[in-house]
């Protein structure tokens, strides 16, 4: 399907939901919070829930825990939550994973920004500071665990992080804030809300940072390879009040950011990424329930030495949420996705997919004990490629690509209240993790030399995707006396076709005297993880809190080939996660003072260096921020992270970049 009949569909979804008749209201997240006393969700079932209600393993991140982080990046911040990992490469590149399974530009997490899918659709990565957000602008940060394609939607494989913004309509939320520390580090952000007339409502945000990158520890990585790494980046958010039910949501970003990162083939290169987004959502409460028509389309223009990404995705989306009865709720939909990438390094193809995608849940309250959810997404994916192939590929035509992949994603989830203080949750998931355009065939790199000399690194249009099937259980009980929560988890999952790289010593496709040898991405094992999780907080008297988490994961790997063959496909996961990750939390406020600290332990794990892997010993990094609130509203702070040391190792790469010691000092202001 072409553009122009998607952009018809989008239409014709609109004109649909703008015709029915409303019979509700929209969802004031700070309304809820108010109600339960603490953040709430409804990305799951779409009612409020908290997130010990939910039927997945979820932790929401609220504005204040933000706030208090003192924290100037998404990453920090979420490796602070049980079960995330977090590789820090260098000042501007953090790759994120939930309970295992990350790497340098990891595919395997769904990154949503208020339902609009941010990560990177090339590698299918997450590049968290081309995230056009400012973090004063967000609500909470919803961290889910586990496949959960069937409910937050397409390649939701090890988790999701779900970011929610303030929405103008009912949050007038506006600031600035400047900082500048150490390493050369300032940054500055902005928002501002703001009603035209008695109808729109409008929230803008800017803002950019700068920093200098770690120093270098050896000689094999040139100035040319590092970029001091610096993002600006602007969002916009209007909600118009179309009719008392029915309401337009409009949102357009832009980011431009430029740093030295490790790409999937674990060599540093300068890297600058430039993404556009717009998006519209019209939202009508009618008889048949509240239904939703949303489109939105990402660009991407990434550029490395001798490469340029140009990658563009177009979703539009219907779903109708009703309930049937006081006790169950329905949500149907229909999603398609239309995907598409030039081929890099070589200007003559383009290689492309589109994606029906039908879903459905349903979510029954048996009894005020047990609730129980299933949902379900069938996923129909069609390849196809265009253009020339470089002189010297091995004989292939256009048709190869001429490809369907049809796979089912499902989720269950039963909650069943035992007391009013002590709830278990249920879970299976089955997941599935598509093949990205560049392991599709986007990525086409021919050697300098003319055939056989040299290799080609190209796609494989055969890869089958991963399939993730996961089964968990927890208990979380209320100390309600001695103000604590606490809960413990139990996890297993398996990978299987897990999806391994190229790699220059194996390979794939022999040379004849007239064609190069090729180098592709296979599918190279199967995997499974099983593990547990335990977490407490709670409240002290005069003014302090606390939380703790530890987690626990043993991987194993099952190669189809070799364990040198997983090292060298770079999907030797059972060495590469750490088996422990824990956390300790402690602060203290009062009306002018706030005092927070953050202690992170990861046990001892290998990383990558270049074909190499090699140990990183067990580390713990600490964090903290004391603030003051000045008059006029002003708050003066004083944040810093890796306080331990001044140079530490946190993740392996071709130049050694180690995390270094990081303090802030900044001033902001709210209105």
């Amino acid at each position: 399907m072409n553009k122009t009949h998607l952009l018809a569909g989008a239409a014709a979804g609109l004109a649909l939901a703008a015709a029915l008749p409303a019979s509700a209201q929209s969802i004031d997240y700070g309304s809820l919070e108010q109600l339960f006393n603490e953040p709430v969700t409804t990305s799951a079932t779409g009612s409020p829930q908290r997130s010990t209600e939910v039927p997945v393993d979820m932790t929401i991140i609220s504005q204040a825990d933000i706030h208090r982080s003192g924290a100037k990046d998404l990453p920090t911040i979420l490796s602070r939550v049980a079960g995330v990992d977090v590789l820090n490469f260098s000042a501007g590149q953090s790759d994120v994973g939930i309970r295992g399974y990350n790497q340098a530009r990891s595919p395997r997490l769904l990154v949503l920004v208020n339902g609009r899918q941010v990560y990177l659709d090339h590698f299918g990565y997450t590049d968290w500071t081309a995230l056009p957000v400012q973090l004063s602008e967000i609500r909470q940060i919803e961290v889910v665990r586990g496949p959960n394609s069937a409910i937050f939607g397409f390649n939701a494989v090890s988790g999701v992080v779900n970011i929610i913004t303030y929405n103008p309509k009912f949050d007038k939320v506006g600031g600035l804030e400047v900082y500048a520390g150490n390493g050369t580090t300032a940054g500055v952000s902005v928002v501002e809300t703001f009603n035209i007339g008695d109808k729109v409502s409008v929230r803008i945000s800017g803002g950019g940072e700068h920093q200098d990158e770690w120093a270098r520890s050896n000689n094999l990585v040139t100035s040319a390879m590092i970029h001091n790494p610096s993002a600006v980046r602007a969002n916009l958010d209007a909600v118009a009040q179309l009719t008392p039910k029915t309401e337009l949501r409009v949102e357009g970003s832009w980011s431009n950011l430029a740093g030295s990162q490790v790409i999937s083939t674990f060599a540093y290169a300068q890297h600058r990424v430039k993404t556009w987004s717009e998006k519209a959502t019209l939202t009508a409460d009618t008889n048949y329930g509240l239904i939703q028509a949303q489109i939105y389309q990402n660009q991407l223009d990434a550029l490395t030495p001798g490469r340029r990404y140009l990658n563009t995705i177009t979703v539009t989306s219907l779903q109708d949420l009703f309930k049937v009865g006081a006790n169950h709720t329905f949500r149907v939909g229909l999603e398609h996705r239309q995907n598409q990438l030039d081929t890099a390094s070589y200007v003559g193809g383009v290689v492309r997919y589109t994606v029906l995608a039908p879903s459905a849940m349903w979510n029954w309250v048996v009894n005020d004990k047990l609730s129980l959810t299933a949902a379900a997404r069938y996923d129909m994916l069609s390849l196809e490629r265009e253009g020339t192939f470089p002189k010297g590929a091995p004989p292939q035509t256009n048709s190869q690509w001429d490809r369907d992949i049809k796979e089912t994603s499902v989720n269950l989830g039963a909650v069943y209240k035992v007391t009013p203080t002590t709830s278990v949750r249920a879970t299976y998931a089955r997941g599935v993790q598509a093949p990205t355009l560049l392991e599709l065939g986007g990525l086409v790199i021919p050697p300098a030399t003319p055939a056989p000399a040299g290799g080609l690194i190209q796609g494989n249009p055969t890869l089958d995707p991963a399939i993730v099937t996961n089964y968990a259980i927890g208990v979380d009980h209320d100390f309600t006396p001695v103000n604590v929560k606490a809960g413990l988890k139990l996890f297993s999952q398996k990978t299987e076709n897990v999806k391994g790289q190229f790699s220059a010593s194996i390979l794939d496709v022999l040379p004849t005297a007239t064609t190069w040898p090729v180098f592709t991405y296979k599918n190279a094992s199967d995997s499974k993880m099983w593990g547990a999780e335990a977490a407490a907080s709670g409240k002290l008297g005069g003014g302090f809190h606390w939380s703790a988490d530890t987690t626990y994961t043993k991987v194993e790997d099952d190669s189809f080939t070799t364990d040198a063959n997983l090292i060298l496909r770079k999907v030797a996961f059972a060495q590469t996660t750490p088996k422990w990750r824990s956390n300790v939390a402690l602060g203290w406020a009062n009306p002018k003072w706030a005092v927070d600290g953050y202690v992170h332990n990861v046990s001892k794990f290998n990383s990558y260096n270049g074909n190499l892997l090699e140990p990183v010993e067990g580390y713990t990094s600490l964090g903290g921020r004391v603030a003051y609130k000045a008059p006029y509203g002003i708050e003066l702070a004083l944040s810093g992270q890796n306080l331990l040391d001044e140079r530490q190792s946190q993740a392996k790469g071709p130049s050694g970049l180690m995390a270094e010691r990081r303090i802030f000092f900044t001033v902001g202001k709210s209105w």
